[in-house]
């Protein structure tokens, strides 16, 4: 499996997403079954719009419960490496856009924790993709949906 087709998690988003599963185990999956219960017990199926609500979530919870099984089993948790500047995903870049006049800060993370509002972005975005293996100093070229930027890496941690 190749670099980008691999999934990376910070030890946090993945204590966030171990967090998530069990949530979803221990509490809305039995929640849900309880509903289930309560549903059947009405009587007709068919024109039961509770039974009806409960499955759909009910089918939601296990894809989602999959998922999350599938992809913690899989990831690949960032550790802390070697500071040479370059960066990485797990990197914190701080950089500027030419022609703006404030920085810009994120966290370099895999695409399963990518939250650009909490300063998150994946590597696989095309900031991110962009960003990976420069330096402080460099500037990239990354071609956004809305057109080509120029940004100057102006801190690597």
């Amino acid at each position: 499996m190749s670099e980008l087709e691999q999934t990376y998690l910070t030890p946090e988003g993945a204590e966030e997403l171990r967090r998530e599963l069990q949530e979803l185990i221990e509490v809305r999956r039995p929640a849900l079954a309880q509903k289930l219960k309560e549903a059947v017990a009405e009587g007709d199926l068919r024109e039961n719009a509770n039974y009806q609500d409960a499955k759909e979530q009910q089918a939601f919870i296990e894809g989602r419960i999959q998922y999350l099984e599938n992809l913690l089993r899989s990831a690949v948790i960032i550790t802390e490496t070697e500071q040479d500047g370059t960066v990485r995903v797990g990197s914190t870049v701080t950089y500027r856009e030419e022609g703006m006049d404030e920085d810009e800060t994120f966290k370099i993370v895999g695409a399963a924790e990518a939250n650009p509002r909490e300063g998150k972005i994946s590597g696989k975005s095309p900031i991110g993709a962009a960003l990976l293996g420069h330096k402080k100093g460099d500037r990239v070229r990354v071609e956004t949906p809305s057109g080509e930027i120029v940004l100057k890496i102006k801190k690597v941690e």
